[in-house]
């Protein structure tokens, strides 16, 4: 049930410096954990890119108890195991005639660790994963068991809580009649043209993600299309700015199919099938949200350092995501842009790069992601996240004997 050895996350750029990682069955073994260690820690699945899920003590890895999923068709909802993953669970939603609102690109993470660190998917009338939470369950202090639900008080600071209130075993989310869709692949754009126009190639579809190496164009521009409700199609467009809709791939065992063939939700919002490993982990990310009316203004400002970027970038992708209420949301209220780095593994080299990156976005609100690699310190944040004292208050009073203390935590957020 529990391992000693020094574990890393999934691409091996973070050493875990826990005592030991426990893996229970059931939520009772975990709640005994939890009871009996002087300081314990959820994990997910080692995604995150930072020591945001880090402890002196114990790492709970909630990833083996079974999901036990429950759909209510009358409240539109979809309760489910912390530890559950995406790409698992959605095969069985859909089969009970639901669907989530959106998923990330992997369809590897765990539900728990996406809500907790405000993971999201695209789409600029799309919330984050957290925005479809309807209640959670979590493990005190003491190994008891409390829900926290939608519309009580400070939910909204208690929603994407970075694993620092307890320990969360059940989620239960919004779900909605099971849809399908098809992607579309468009390009390349002159960069000109497209940062003149980002807002509104990212309204092209239901969810739109954009590529980029910061050079003289957008190499491509994927559209995520739902397809109507009985019919066996959806008109898409045959140019994006100009591109060229192209022929696309169908799935690999790599990649989901791109190539404008219709399937199912959980099959067309991922990039990946739950089988593949993009870049066999070879890759270091950071991710940084702007104010979408600040798009144009950010993309210039990274594009001016595209000659120290360019020789440890795989790609940029670019995305979108709506405004939520949540106290550590990097929308802080407005629609945002995402720009997201998959770096090279090259963990030196970039974090050599990110303050003269994070220096010119934070002139323009830009916002790092929980789970990705930084370099901002607990002033600059405090500046980008004003609720950022009443979390540290609401995790005081959860959590007084900082039993779920993390390293990032501590570090980064004195708390």
């Amino acid at each position: 049930m529990g391992s000693t050895a020094r574990e890393r996350n999934w691409s091996g750029t973070v050493t875990y410096t826990a005592e030991r990682v426990v893996r229970p069955r059931t939520i009772d073994e975990a709640a005994e954990i939890v009871a009996r260690a002087p300081r314990v820690h959820g994990i997910g699945t080692r995604h995150s890119f930072n020591d945001v899920a880090d402890t002196s003590g114990v790492l709970l890895d909630l990833t083996g108890v079974p999901s036990d999923l429950v759909v209510d068709h009358a409240a539109g909802t979809a309760t489910m195991g912390a530890g559950t993953r995406y790409g698992l669970v959605a095969p069985e939603l859909d089969a009970a005639g639901v669907a989530l609102h959106n998923t990330g690109s992997l369809p590897h993470i765990s539900i728990g660790g996406a809500i907790a660190t405000g993971t999201h998917g695209s789409g600029t009338r799309l919330g984050s994963l957290s925005t479809a939470v309807r209640s959670f369950e979590l493990l005190g202090a003491d190994g008891a068991r409390r829900v926290l639900r939608r519309g009580d008080d400070d939910f909204d600071g208690a929603v994407l809580h970075l694993g620092l209130l307890g320990i969360v075993t059940r989620v239960e989310l919004d779900v909605e009649p099971s849809y399908r869709m098809r992607q579309d692949t468009y390009g390349p754009i002159p960069w000109d043209r497209f940062v003149a126009n980002v807002a509104d190639v990212h309204a092209e579809a239901y969810s739109v993600c954009s590529y980029t190496v910061f050079g003289d164009r957008v190499s491509e521009v994927l559209l995520k299309s739902r397809v109507r409700d009985g019919a066996d199609d959806v008109s898409v467009p045959d140019a994006v700015l100009g591109a060229p809709r192209l022929p696309g791939r169908p799935a690999d065992g790599h990649h989901t199919a791109r190539d404008g063939s219709v399937g199912p939700w959980w099959d067309r919002l991922p990039h990946f099938p739950i089988d593949a490993v993009p870049s066999v982990g070879s890759e270091v990310q950071s991710e940084h949200f702007v104010p979408l009316r600040h798009a144009a203004a950010a993309l210039e400002a990274v594009r001016g350092l595209a000659d120290r970027i360019q020789p440890h970038l795989h790609v940029c992708e670019l995305r979108t995501m709506a405004a939520d209420p949540f106290w550590l949301s990097p929308t802080q209220g407005e629609d945002v842009l995402c720009i997201a780095f998959t770096w090279r593994k090259h963990p030196d080299a970039v974090a050599a790069l990110l303050p003269d990156l994070e220096a010119r976005l934070a002139r323009l609100d830009g916002r790092p992601h929980w789970g990705k690699t930084s370099s901002l310190d607990v002033d600059a944040l405090e500046a980008l996240w004003p609720r950022l004292p009443d979390f540290r208050r609401l995790v005081a009073a959860a959590d007084p004997e900082r039993r779920f203390a993390s390293v990032f935590g501590e570090r980064v957020l004195r708390t």
